[in-house]
């Protein structure tokens, strides 16, 4: 099968991320099965979803590695003329959810496998395929630690995120956050006499708001990102239930985003810190707890890396480039499998928007880099 015929099949499937992805997912078990591949399902804890890992040619460690993400970003509160999850041809273009972010690369992974069936290699191909990323990069967490006994590790990795077929060596880390004020509850005619939640948190955000302009004005930099320093963001804040009531919890939630420059353990104990002395200002029964809920680490690969002169080979471009967007590459990296980031369609133009479509011709290309690394693992 082709590209094009596998993403329209696998647009027809809602792999919204948080939701089941198992009919998707036995579809391509089945046809990486049928093509002789060696198959390892991972399942989530949820039991409700789950990823691959898939392997061809001969056994153990080595080889190459192609990673992609089966989740879509929601539709819901969008405004799509054509039918999300259906595929739609204009012209060039190939719309739906997913066909960029990033079907289309898995699309692609998947009609190398049908060549890769017939062929005789020197090295294995492999195939990961994840979950829940567009929540943080949760399946691959849960699903890292499967990765060497079910295939092995390769000797390096692309992941196929939309960079338009650039060579991607660098996205900064993250790191995720939900801090809950605790404050004393009392009528609001006597609202000096306690301690107000809302109060709490907004002092907090002023000390988040510091660190902000510390990074950006003493941290590190790299030129390469549009944002060339690490970024603390506050996402949401509530608390209170009535006017005249003075609010004894609130909450917001907040990250932030690292370059590799700036050691992440450092960035947060300034913010447990930056909580304690909040907290130590008011009454002594006032508390900020702060929770990280999720992380994944950034990726910062060597631009003479033999993984970078390789995927420059055959994405047959002379330049890298850095993303503002978080990708799964730097697990791999964690685990010494030398990554990088390359894969059809624009996330600048159509990522996460109504209306997501792939350029056929990005589409086109990612199949002739992908048939280069093929013919690189032949005998």
């Amino acid at each position: 099968m082709d590209s094009l015929s596998l993403l329209d099949t696998l647009i027809a499937f809602d792999t919204t991320a948080r939701t089941s992805n198992l009919d998707l997912i036995d579809f391509v078990e089945s046809y990486l099965t049928e093509r002789g591949f060696r198959v390892t399902r991972v399942m989530a804890p949820e039991g409700d979803r789950a990823g691959l890992y898939a392997a061809i040619g001969p056994e153990g460690a080595g080889g190459v590695m192609l990673s992609a993400h089966t989740d879509v970003v929601p539709v819901a509160g969008q405004e799509w003329t054509r039918p999300p999850f259906q595929l739609t041809r204009e012209g060039d273009r190939l719309y739906g959810r997913g066909t960029t972010d990033m079907k289309g690369y898995l699309a692609a992974m998947l009609a190398l496998a049908d060549n890769a069936a017939g062929a005789d290699l020197a090295e294995p191909l492999k195939l990961a395929i994840s979950y829940d990323e567009e929540i943080g990069c949760v399946g691959i967490q849960a699903m890292i630690d499967q990765l060497e006994p079910a295939i092995g590790l390769p000797r390096l990795c692309f992941v196929g995120e939309p960079s338009e077929m650039q060579v991607t060596v660098g996205h900064k880390g993250k790191a995720a956050f939900r801090a809950v004020c605790h404050g004393q509850s009392g009528h609001s005619a006597l609202a000096p006499q306690f301690t107000n939640a809302l109060h709490l948190a907004t002092d907090f955000v002023a000390e988040l708001r510091a660190l902000q302009e510390h990074y950006a004005r003493d941290g590190a930099r790299d030129e390469a990102y549009g944002v060339p320093y690490s970024t603390i963001h506050v996402g949401t804040l509530s608390g209170g239930t009535a006017l005249n009531i003075v609010p004894d919890r609130a909450e917001l939630t907040f990250e932030f985003r690292h370059l590799a420059a700036d050691d992440p353990d450092t960035i947060r104990a300034q913010i447990r810190g930056a909580a304690d002395r909040v907290s130590a200002a008011h009454e002594a029964d006032a508390r900020i707890e702060v929770e990280e809920v999720n992380a994944y680490p950034g990726l910062d690969q060597a631009e003479e890396a033999e993984v970078t002169t390789f995927a420059m080979a055959m994405a047959q471009t002379n330049s890298v480039t850095k993303v503002a967007f978080g990708t799964e590459a730097g697990f791999f990296e964690a685990l010494g499998i030398p990554t990088v980031v390359c894969g059809p369609g624009s996330m600048d133009g159509q990522g996460h928007k109504p209306d997501e479509y792939i350029e056929l011709d990005q589409l086109r290309a990612c199949d002739a880099m992908l048939e280069r690394v093929l013919d690189s693992l032949r005998i």
